[in-house]
């Protein structure tokens, strides 16, 4: 989700198409991301019945662990100390020209931990990437596609535990 709406903020931002299609294409990105399929709550169907975000995790942070994670095999700890240096100061660093100020986040230690907990858990523990056809067996390379039909292995009986307990005793709340 964040890699697409970096796309299009890009697009936006340098005109690659018409001022009534980059109009749309920020009407999208002003748009809550919720669930397909849930419908709208108290008679109001511009509200998203759910932020997907304040569920999960910002995305940007949850795209930034799971890269980590799954590219390098990168331990909870690791993460947790390459997400406190790459979101724990907002004006340390370049950002591009088109991310306004305001969109500039920044995430302290606690912030990191916990969203970091969510997705282990949701990850190695509930992740639909465990839903496979295929039998359980390694898979020899880096990272890539989630997809069980290209590089993503999940074993349907993984366990989140240790990752957990890895990021509960090596980082610091």
């Amino acid at each position: 989700k964040t890699l697409i709406q970096h796309l299009i903020r890009w697009s936006i931002a340098t005109a690659q198409f018409t001022p009534a299609a980059s109009t749309i294409l920020q009407s999208i990105l002003d748009t809550e991301i919720s669930p397909e399929l849930v419908p709208a709550t108290g008679g109001s169907q511009d509200a998203p019945a759910q932020s997907t975000q304040a569920k999960i995790g910002p995305y940007e942070l949850q795209d930034f662990h799971l890269y980590y994670v799954s590219r390098f095999g990168f331990r909870p700890s690791k993460v947790a100390f390459l997400s406190r240096h790459a979101w724990g100061d907002r004006t340390r660093g370049r950002w591009p020209d088109f991310i306004a100020p305001a969109a500039r986040n920044e995430y302290d230690l606690a912030a990191i931990k916990h969203w970091l907990n969510v997705f282990l858990y949701r990850f190695f523990q509930i992740s639909q990437f465990k839903r496979s056809a295929l039998p359980n067996g390694p898979k020899v390379g880096s990272g890539g596609s989630l997809s069980p039909r290209g590089d993503w292995r999940a074993p349907s009986d993984s366990e989140s535990a240790v990752w957990l307990e890895e990021l509960r005793t090596k980082v610091p709340d």
